[in-house]
């Protein structure tokens, strides 16, 4: 699907017009210079079509004000169009003029212009048919800098969705790697990749213990996104947890629903290299890092078993409990690795536990931080901004002590128990800098349908890969990067 933006609508393309409570009232202006009136084409508050010799328009009065609703419409009108068989479409706006002043409405049609329509269809020998080519209306020069910062935010989210979607004897850790490096030579960051005699070097232990039961080798991807005047002086670093595929590992996991999805324990290391992708392409001004450890947890001959004691990178001894309590092993270890670059902030997106998808289900994301109230608080309007909305669990003293080991300094499960929680401590661990995690596990894979909508879409995700993180990241460096870390 290619989007783009028009200056100027074609009457005789079909047209999708989203049109704001508070932009009803400009409807008759809106018509007049396309020789109708609003008799004609009468707005009701439920989608219509018009479709005759000369028209093929689609209204979609958005019931509430905002820049969701406006998300949501243009996904249910795309969604349509698509029904309808309609090619090609063009996407119009109407506001009030002080709502055509806010662009992030302009960046949120641009984002969706790209995100509503995305199926994974590489490997179907007939794609279901849908809409080629969308171009959105925009009626100044500022609107359309903006759409084209949406376009790219929703094809950097598309992107991860695609890497999420893929079968994992496609994407090992060594795809994952080059692809990351592929997309630092096409927008601007540099990529650094570690095999697995440097991971050795670096006694990254956990990395190592995770993929002793796989036949293929581990990477550490250093991505590093610089401008020339970074507004920060010490670098922002994006964590993300890169299991390509979990089997549990000898703690095997059940079946259904619970490995049959496990291509998508990668979704954060895919989140923090979409981040940096838009990040890089908006000529953001900030120096960031990206750092995603990745192998798949199999278990193999050699595979890493519960009692063992594993060293990570610092020398900190960990007992392990249950060897499905992965990630936490390898994010340990990019966490001690970005230590080196004195970060100003480091926030790691990872499909970490189950207990956060129970939590709070599939319409948040879990966050834990210990950075100041300023970056906590700016974190969840982010999320609010984007709707994908964050949670806040505590980090109190006492679920530290349900990882204290017996035998070793910490373990790496305490039981089903608080078991987000417990992960965040273990990860906490390892901390020398202000930081914050947030747990993706119920937002990042979407495996069932989403309910049936009776009118207007109470979500526009798709089914499977979300793509979460992405817009989060973007709009937290936005809104608060420059207050925050200049």
């Amino acid at each position: 699907m290619i989007a783009n933006l028009t200056r100027q609508l074609n009457t005789t393309r079909p047209i999708i017009w989203l049109v704001s409570p508070k932009g009803r009232r400009l409807w008759a202006d809106t018509l007049r210079p396309y020789g109708v009136t609003d008799s004609q084409f009468p707005l009701t508050d439920k989608l219509s079509f018009f479709v005759n010799g000369e028209y093929q328009w689609m209204q979609v009065p958005l019931p509430e004000a905002g820049v969701e609703y406006l998300r949501r419409g243009v996904y249910y009108g795309l969604r349509k169009a698509e029904e309808l068989g309609w090619k090609e479409v063009q996407l119009a706006w109407i506001g009030d003029p002080s709502e055509v002043q806010d662009l992030d409405h302009f960046r949120a049609l641009g984002e969706m212009a790209h995100m509503s329509l995305y199926r994974f269809t590489k490997y179907m020998i007939e794609p279901p048919p849908s809409v080629q080519k969308v171009e959105v209306y925009v009626p100044s020069d500022l609107a359309a800098q903006a759409l084209q910062e949406g376009f790219i935010v929703g094809e950097s989210v598309n992107m991860v969705r695609d890497w999420v979607n893929e079968p994992p004897n496609v994407l090992t850790a060594e795809e994952l790697a080059r692809r990351i490096a592929q997309v630092g030579a096409e927008v601007g960051f540099s990529v650094q990749i570690l095999d697995k005699a440097q991971i050795e070097a670096h006694k990254m232990g956990g990395l190592l213990a995770v993929n002793r039961g796989s036949l293929n080798p581990p990477t550490f991807t250093i991505a590093e996104y610089r401008p020339q005047n970074p507004i920060n002086k010490r670098p922002i670093i994006l964590v993300g947890k890169g299991i390509v595929f979990d089997t549990g590992g000898l703690s095997l996991k059940e079946t259904t629903d619970s490995m049959d999805y496990m291509k998508c324990d990668m979704a954060g290391a895919a989140a923090v290299i979409g981040a940096l992708r838009a990040i890089a392409l908006l000529k953001m001004p900030f120096h960031v890092i990206a750092l995603v450890p990745a192998t798949d947890n199999r278990p193999g001959e050699n595979a890493y078993t519960p009692n063992d004691i594993i060293y990570i990178s610092d020398g900190t001894p960990v007992e392990i409990r249950n060897t499905d309590a992965e990630g936490r092993l390898i994010l340990a270890d990019a966490l001690v690795y970005a230590r080196r670059y004195d970060p100003m902030f480091v926030l790691d997106f990872a499909t970490l536990t189950g207990s956060a998808a129970m939590a709070v289900g599939r319409h948040a994301s879990v966050l834990f931080t210990n950075a100041s109230a300023d970056i906590r608080d700016a974190l969840i309007e982010s999320g609010w901004h984007t709707y994908e909305r964050l949670v806040e669990l505590p980090l109190w003293e006492e679920y530290g002590h349900m990882i204290k080991s017996d035998i070793a300094a910490i373990k790496n499960s305490a039981g089903r128990e608080a078991g987000a929680i417990t992960a965040a401590k273990f990860l906490e661990y390892f901390v020398r800098y202000p930081w914050a995690h947030i747990d993706i596990a119920g937002t990042a894979y979407l495996n069932k349908p989403l309910p049936a909508e009776r009118g207007f879409p109470r979500s526009y995700q798709v089914k499977y890969a979300s793509g979460v993180g992405v817009r989060l990241t973007v709009a937290f460096l936005r809104r608060h990067g420059e207050r925050l870390f200049a």
